[in-house]
């Protein structure tokens, strides 16, 4: 059995969202998946009731503290040691869950992440990536990697060379791509663009044999996955183009484009005749942040997610499931592998 744990007391309107959003979550899950949440047992216990649903369909741990978003991300993790986040890193660390998510305070959870669950061996730094929606006519809408999105904004070469190792290996296991084309955020398409940051990584990711890196790719081009399904850059950047994705969708929803355009039920034929329309449809869809539900923090030794802090029921919801798909792809073992396999032909 899976044990996804959810951290229920973490977000702006938590515990309410996050309760919820693991009730929704019920009617996707496998039915060897099962959630753990972690909080104030009563008031989960609660809300449970009051969106339909029982104890029964779920773990509860209780915790009796909770890391607020102004605390010391470091100091609150040691000093509220009966929070939901530490309890929820301890019973990962000790494999009694798979997964930890929550939508609570990102330093706490990459303090979690780095010193509890602790770097895989090898990786020089972790990082957070997220899926972005491309549309392209070989493959409709389909999700790609983008990575960093905000935690090492002045990466060296080197480390940006291994996200494509990382970026590669997970669209190989939680996204099912064969062979993921791992490409180089940049100013332009020709080797020798770019700053000595670009032009130094370019150069590493393209001696390097284990993955499949096809060069640069400029910012137009990653939504249509023309070039690449694995987008490597450091945090300033990635972060910046993430949140300029989401001021779009923003934009996009309030000029009419998130009102549903085709009923469900006629989509897959009005599709095949209007395919822009289908397309764009899903692609705006896709580019709402609440149908990713959250950022994977890559490179440690288990799955671990963050959510934003004003995420909703749905964006809860999504992050669950996500979650799932992460466990199944046992991404952090087939990482460990790898890099035990290029140590060993090192020495």
């Amino acid at each position: 059995m899976i044990k996804i744990g959810i951290d229920a007391m973490g977000g702006d309107f938590a515990p309410e969202v996050a309760v919820e959003g693991a009730v929704m979550s019920l009617n996707y899950l496998d039915k060897e998946s099962r959630i753990v949440l972690y909080g104030d047992k009563n008031r989960i216990v609660e809300l449970l009731h009051k969106y339909g649903s029982s104890e029964k369909y779920f773990d509860i741990v209780a915790t009796s503290q909770v890391i607020e978003m102004g605390d010391h991300p470091a100091k609150a993790f040691i000093a509220k040691a009966d929070s939901s986040i530490t309890v929820g890193f301890k019973d990962l660390a000790a494999g009694k869950i798979d997964g930890f998510a929550s939508a609570g305070s990102t330093g706490a959870m990459m303090v979690g992440s780095m010193q509890v669950i602790k770097p895989i061996e090898g990786v020089i730094r972790p990082v957070l990536a997220t899926l972005i929606p491309t549309v392209s006519a070989e493959h409709g809408i389909r999700r790609a990697v983008l990575m960093d999105v905000g935690l090492n904004v002045d990466a060296k070469p080197e480390v940006l060379a291994q996200y494509g190792l990382l970026g590669s290996i997970y669209a190989k296991s939680a996204l099912n791509m064969e062979n993921p084309r791992v490409a180089l955020l940049n100013i332009g398409e020709e080797e020798g663009k770019g700053n000595a940051q670009a032009k130094a990584t370019y150069d590493l990711m393209k001696a390097d044999g284990r993955y499949n890196f096809v060069g640069n790719v400029e910012a137009s081009y990653i939504f249509t996955g023309k070039i690449g399904d694995v987008v490597v850059a450091d945090a300033f950047v990635g972060n910046s183009l993430l949140k300029m994705a989401e001021a779009l969708y923003r934009i996009n929803f309030k000029l009419g484009g998130g009102k549903p355009r085709i009923k469900s039920l006629l989509r897959p034929i009005l599709g095949r005749i209007v395919p822009k329309l289908y397309y764009q449809q899903d692609f705006w869809d896709a580019m709402n942040a609440e149908s990713v539900g959250g950022l994977q923090v890559m490179g440690v030794n288990a799955p671990v997610m963050i959510g934003h802090g004003s995420s909703s029921t749905r964006a809860i919801c999504s992050m669950i499931l996500s979650m799932e798909r992460d466990i199944k792809s046992n991404f952090p073992a087939k990482l460990r592998e790898a890099l035990k396999e290029t140590k060993h032909n090192e020495e």
